[in-house]
């Protein structure tokens, strides 16, 4: 099997009240292009757990203390010349001092047929 991956998703975990001015930001971007299409995402409401140290400057919660917040999973597409672009805009505008951050190499449909 021989795959030539040119497409990753990239997944954020991101709070809430964050979503519209990240996913937004990230449009300006290279991202989120399907076909004849473009500004396309997923956003996933979920529950993100974590509980920073001593040395973590959290921008929700305390040091040294589990943290339960509401959070979104935002997922885009992005060609792979255009992730260290999205990932440094990520770590721009995201509140996160470490932001959670999938990146998954995907299989272009074509392949199957």
């Amino acid at each position: 099997m021989n795959l030539n991956i040119t497409k990753v998703k990239i997944a954020v975990m991101i709070p809430a009240a964050s979503l519209e001015t990240i996913r937004n930001s990230l449009f300006e971007t290279k991202i989120g292009l399907k076909g004849n299409y473009t500004c396309c995402s997923t956003a996933l409401k979920c529950i993100g757990t974590f509980k920073p140290n001593e040395l973590a400057h959290p921008y929700i919660g305390e040091s040294n203390k589990l943290e339960i917040v509401d959070e979104v999973k935002l997922e885009v597409i992005c060609y792979i010349e255009n992730v260290k672009e999205v990932l440094n805009k990520i770590h721009e505008i995201h509140p996160y001092e470490e932001p959670a951050i999938d990146i998954i190499p995907l299989i272009d449909e074509e392949y199957f047929k």
